[in-house]
């Protein structure tokens, strides 16, 4: 199991895509090779942007299948980042 915490790399405010990107590349698809489980952690993470949420997962979706959400956890999250992820994977389920 891996668990990224992104307020390590974002602070409150999770909206930089480059930082999003950086994190998919670097710890979130290594971990789905290597791991069980990936943990994005969103403890004292207020607000994330929709689009660094796409940036953080759309790409891993895309390339790995919508079966990779049963290795992909998302912890600590407030309603408003849930409602973000949510809208995130059901755009990435529709057909193209």
């Amino acid at each position: 199991m891996r668990e990224i915490f992104i307020h390590k790399k974002t602070g409150s405010f999770a909206g930089n895509k480059d930082i999003a990107k950086e994190i998919r590349i670097k710890e979130i698809l290594p971990g789905i090779d290597k791991e069980d489980k990936v943990i994005i952690n969103f403890k004292d993470v207020d607000e994330a942007t929709q689009s660094f949420i796409h940036a953080l997962i759309s790409d891993v979706i895309r390339q790995e299948g919508v079966t990779v959400l049963d290795k992909i956890y998302f912890k600590d999250c407030n309603a408003n980042i849930k409602k973000i992820v949510n809208i995130v994977i059901e755009y990435m389920q529709e057909p193209n």
